[in-house]
């Protein structure tokens, strides 16, 4: 069959990585060969999809349901495979062969149509919440993940060249930043980029999570981007401000997370994507991400 990338894709990578249309242009080639190794029959192409990867819903040789995923070089796939070893299936799909293939992974098939988000939106940030503790182990001790503060140090360099018409934001956030990281109180093995469309309903759990860009640092940084989820929502509701710190409040005291420290990581997680917005060129999400980061 063909292996045509969603168009969402496409245009995510474009935003973000440099060399997205070479490999693009050899996707389909690259998918063939994973399924013809290891002789996997194809179903279908998961549409619309994710942002970073390709998700192909195959069966393995003896009719197993599985998830094939194409996964490009910058978006650090070996990483993902290493968390995905470590948790072991403890909240997160699980990793069906203990290597990558040139950005190439075989998971467990979950219900890739059934997210958290497509629950009342106090059912899913529970259920979200409780799946996001289950991942906050200890890291390997040889481990090589990128720890928060790196991760986070790129993201501050690039936010000053911010426009001037965001500068009091951007100070704020960076500023949140530099004392946080003063003195973190734990570190553990984090999703990374964790939201209630990275949880998946299961068949030997509930609910389990996808797609991690883990990360090793304070619990309060994986939480902090699901404190916005639903953005659009909290933004044309007339008590948004208001939801939105109480949404800071209740998911720190239901995973004993500092509020102050939750509430300093979703301002800097909020502004960074904002400018990022600003500067690929999507001006819509940037307004409603640096409006939301104003009411923290």
């Amino acid at each position: 069959m063909a292996f045509e990338p969603p168009q969402r894709l496409v245009r995510a990578l474009g935003e973000s990585v440099p060399d997205a249309d070479d490999w693009v242009d050899k996707l389909p080639d690259t998918a063939g060969q994973a399924v013809a190794l290891r002789e996997l029959t194809v179903e279908r192409v998961q549409v619309p999809g994710g942002r970073s990867s390709l998700v192909v819903l195959v069966r393995r040789p003896d009719g197993t349901p599985a998830v094939l995923k194409l996964v490009p070089p910058r978006s650090r796939p070996e990483s993902e495979r290493a968390a995905l070893a470590h948790w072991d299936g403890r909240g997160a799909v699980q990793l069906l062969e203990p290597f990558v293939t040139e950005g190439v992974l075989l998971l467990e098939r979950l219900h890739p149509d059934v997210s958290v988000r497509s629950l009342p939106e106090a059912k899913a940030l529970l259920e979200a919440a409780g799946t996001l503790r289950r991942l906050w182990v200890e890291p390997p001790g040889d481990h090589v993940f990128e720890t928060v503060a790196e991760r986070t140090g790129r993201q501050a360099d690039a936010m000053r060249g911010a426009p001037a018409e965001v500068a009091e934001l951007v100070s704020a956030a960076l500023d949140a930043r530099e004392s946080l990281l003063a003195a973190p109180p734990e570190e553990r093995l984090l999703h990374g980029t964790f939201r209630q469309s990275k949880v998946l309903s299961g068949t030997r759990a509930p609910w389990l999570a996808v797609g991690p860009d883990p990360v090793v640092g304070e619990c309060a940084f994986d939480l902090a981007r699901l404190v916005r989820d639903r953005v659009e929502d909290l933004i044309a509701t007339p008590s948004g401000a208001a939801t939105t710190r109480r949404r800071v409040k209740r998911l720190a005291e239901s995973l004993d997370v500092d509020q102050e420290r939750l509430r300093g990581w979703t301002l800097f997680r909020a502004v960074e994507s904002g400018v990022r917005a600003l500067r690929v060129g999507r001006p819509r999400d940037a307004e409603l991400l640096l409006e939301f980061a104003g009411w923290l």
